[in-house]
């Protein structure tokens, strides 16, 4: 897609200007796939404010062939210590490369002081992340595919029968995730949480060797990827009949995650869409057992800007691919959390994870 990638370069540019650089010297791998589309495990980009017939990409000559295909636009550097070569190419020619920026939060200081030996490097910190925080057409369409592969996962797991008594948490795991790879995806978000029983009242559990019983709740929160972008969705069940306090948490939850999807709004602030979600738990008399924020934002990271929290700050934009993702969590009895991801639209948001809510699984 070099068009789409050199749209995202161009509107970079702009950014450049604003602040006060004559070029950027790029060295995050996800930042430099989002600009280029090279996908390997080393490389640079010095991207000049005036346009591409100066911007220079470096890897190594274990990449040429990939960087040819991935990145045909672009004028290379063969080397191995790519940031170093694309710094040197800046202090050779200070003309043009002039005042370079750098990616202060992505760099070592170790790295910084060499290189500042060499030309001087003013920090630019967050510039391609506030780019990516509004995805384009194609990255939409990316996410949509990889919720849709751990929809189709999920499904095919509840069908064959995969969320009996008698499994394991970790059988459940390994299971749904070859599903999701089965399905398209290149490669798990993160590692699957599958929590059954008590074990579902910790937000962040790792499944273990504990079996599935009728009457618990399976807690399983989990996500494939496609293209490097990442899908991410929760879901609660019982196994069999619910007890009236199961019932009764998981319908508050399911209401709260009902009222901070209808949150999400362009020009919504961040910490209204968490305080949106927050206050139908909080007034049912749990909101001690609501610890976490409600949601973040999804991309090339599973965790990316915005954070719906109450600390959150900034507002919602229409193309911004978050979650919503509300949790009660009852120590030493078990909890539910609900998960959807979607893109914030004009009007509705688009829910990307269409797997069924159904409480209860026989």
């Amino acid at each position: 897609m070099p068009e789409t990638h050199g749209r995202r370069r161009a509107a970079l540019r702009g950014l450049l200007t604003e602040a006060g650089v004559d070029a950027l010297l790029v060295t995050d791998l996800l930042n430099i796939r989002y600009l280029t589309g090279f996908t390997g495990s080393n490389a640079a980009v010095l991207l000049h404010a005036e346009g591409d017939g100066k911007t220079l990409f470096c890897t190594d000559g274990r990449y040429t062939t990939q960087s040819a295909a991935e990145v045909p636009d672009l004028d290379k550097v063969v080397d191995r210590a790519s940031a170093a070569a694309l710094v040197a190419k800046a202090a050779k020619d200070t003309k043009t490369y002039g005042r370079v920026g750098f990616e202060s939060q992505h760099m070592s200081v170790e790295e910084y002081e060499a290189l500042s030996t060499k030309v001087s490097l003013t920090r630019t910190p967050g510039l391609i992340e506030q780019l990516r925080l509004v995805k384009d057409e194609a990255e939409i369409e990316a996410l949509r595919q990889a919720c849709a592969a751990a929809d189709r996962a999920l499904d095919d797991l509840v069908a064959a029968g995969g969320l009996r008594p008698g499994r394991t948490e970790l059988d459940v795991a390994r299971d749904l995730e070859n599903r999701m790879l089965e399905h398209g995806s290149e490669a798990l978000s993160f590692a699957s949480i599958i929590a059954a029983g008590a074990h579902s009242a910790i937000p962040h559990h790792r499944p273990t060797h504990a079996g599935l019983k009728r009457g618990d709740f399976v807690k399983m929160d989990f996500g494939a990827t496609v293209d490097g972008y990442h899908s991410d969705m929760t879901r609660t069940f019982v196994l069999g009949e619910p007890a009236d306090w199961q019932r009764e948490v998981y319908d508050l939850v399911h209401a709260a995650q009902a009222a901070g999807v209808d949150a999400v709004v362009p020009g919504a602030e961040v910490s209204e869409v968490d305080a949106a979600a927050r206050k139908v738990i909080a007034d049912a008399g749990h909101g001690e057992h609501f610890a976490h924020g409600l949601g973040h934002g999804v991309g090339l990271q599973i965790h990316e800007a915005p954070s719906f929290a109450a600390t959150g700050v900034g507002t919602l934009s229409a193309g911004m691919a978050v979650t919503v993702e509300p949790g009660v969590y009852l120590a030493g009895r078990g909890g539910v959390r609900i998960e959807d991801t979607l893109v914030v639209r004009a009007g509705e948001p688009e829910l990307l994870t269409l797997s069924t809510k159904n409480l209860v699984v026989v």
